[in-house]
């Protein structure tokens, strides 16, 4: 499978959160799975961390450091076409982090890895949760 990873889902995955699902534990740590993160996912991360939303050590940018050398990921680069799709998707909301996740997703044809009930409800774009 080719999975992006959702912010959330990075993030859960990287501090052993319980509310990550085994199905998706499991999912991120085959190795015959291919695992990509998109820039948004990284800069939503330091937003999270600066906000204190969540505790990371020793600080932000060094924990976001070393999470990409964790878990070995694929970026999905930002392009202009993400960015037209990313408003032509239809999402319950405007949030434009998720939009721009939603539309790398499709994009790149990836399956996105997701438990945000405003992008599970959405038939944009396949699930794993």
């Amino acid at each position: 499978m080719r999975i992006l990873l959702d912010t959330h889902i990075w993030i859960w995955y990287l501090l052993d959160n319980k509310r990550l699902s085994l199905q998706l534990q499991g999912a991120i740590a085959d190795p015959n799975n291919e695992i990509w993160l998109s820039p948004i996912s990284v800069w939503e991360a330091l937003v999270l961390a600066e906000k204190g939303r969540i505790s990371v050590q020793p600080d932000p940018v060094t924990w976001v450091n070393l999470a990409l050398q964790t878990i070995e990921t694929r970026e999905a680069p930002m392009n202009h076409a993400i960015a037209i799709l990313s408003r032509q998707v239809v999402l319950p909301h405007k949030d434009p982090a998720d939009r721009f996740i939603v539309a790398t997703a499709i994009y790149y044809g990836l399956i996105l890895a997701t438990v945000d009930t405003n992008i599970i409800g959405s038939s944009a774009v396949q699930i794993l949760s």
